[in-house]
């Protein structure tokens, strides 16, 4: 049956019904896609965050797509020498995680975050003018042109860090063109020193003090990744998000780096009350390391329908 409670998608139409509002919503997520020729017709969506299931709400799980050269990649702890590649096709790659239910995607160039002349910014836009749900874009904003950019290139969210560092007034400036709810920083901390240039180098700043700044300046979501967790799988760092959330008043967490497992999820859904609302979940989702996934014909990408994101049929072989 293509139906969901909380969202049904009628193909003919190309249109999506939402159920009310949830308790936790992760901002209010509006985007506004195209459909038919030459943008004739316009349909607005707005997407709510998590789900709730006999009363219980859950985190929002984010997938994320790191882009380096192409395909999609993960690092461990921000070395760009301990790369993987998992993917070849992020295009696709984002339609896959858009079919195993993603509410929201984390794209992330790894060439641009370095500062070199390379990007991946073709392959962003196509996801973002591809998907219908919002994506947020982070690495190589350092302007205010290319938070304008990235804007108009579909992007509903984008994620200043670097310059947030070195130019903390274009946060400022940027929110006050665009508004908190597309403006966001993202805060990469070893040992609770924010680290900047793709996490290569050390910015001498208190991680938390820096997300302060940050909120005074009108910031209402830090992504906040403890490097030395990212990718290893062996849980997020939970104390670094309480010492952080108990700072904050206003601004919401995500939380990213080190995800593993289930109970991972569950450790930090029991951290609303020190504002982390969501995470970002790479290498774990990539690895099939979450049961659920079997469902979801991982394993059977070839055959799946990509246009059509409600859901994906069931394996039927047996195995599950």
């Amino acid at each position: 049956m293509v139906e969901n409670k909380r969202r049904a998608y009628n193909k003919q139409q190309n249109r999506i019904t939402l159920s009310p509002k949830s308790p936790r919503t992760y901002g209010n997520l509006t985007k506004t896609v195209t459909f038919g020729i030459a943008g004739k017709e316009t349909t607005t969506k707005r997407y709510r965050s998590n789900c709730k299931t006999n009363g219980f709400s859950m985190i929002l799980v984010i997938p994320a797509i790191d882009l380096r050269g192409g395909s999609c990649v993960r690092l461990l702890q921000g070395e760009y020498e301990k790369e993987k590649v998992y993917f070849d096709d992020p295009v696709k790659m984002a339609k896959l995680w858009r079919i195993q239910n993603a509410k929201v995607l984390h794209l992330v160039d790894l060439d641009a975050a370095k500062g070199g002349p390379e990007n991946n910014r073709d392959v962003i836009g196509q996801i973002c003018r591809e998907l219908d749900i919002p994506v947020q874009v982070g690495g190589g904003i350092r302007t205010i042109e290319d938070v304008d950019a990235a804007l108009a290139a579909g992007a509903y969210r984008v994620i200043i860090g670097t310059s947030a560092v070195l130019n903390p007034d274009l946060v400022s400036e940027a929110i006050s063109k665009h508004g908190s709810s597309r403006v966001v920083v993202g805060i990469d901390a070893r040992d609770g020193e924010a680290r900047i240039q793709g996490w290569t180098e050390g910015s001498g700043l208190d991680a938390v003090q820096f997300a302060i700044d940050m909120e005074n300046r009108g910031c209402r979501r830090i992504v906040y990744t403890d490097i030395s967790r990212d990718g290893t799988m062996q849980g997020p760092n939970v104390d670094a998000y309480k010492t952080m959330g108990s700072r904050l008043k206003r601004a919401k967490i995500t939380a990213s780096g080190g995800i593993g497992n289930h109970k991972h999820l569950i450790e930090l859904n029991t951290l609303e009350s020190f504002r982390v609302d969501s995470v970002i979940v790479g290498r774990a989702l990539y690895e099939n390391v979450f049961p659920c996934q079997q469902f979801w014909c991982w394993h059977m990408k070839e055959e799946l329908d990509l246009t059509c994101y409600s859901s994906a049929p069931l394996k039927t072989d047996g195995t599950l």
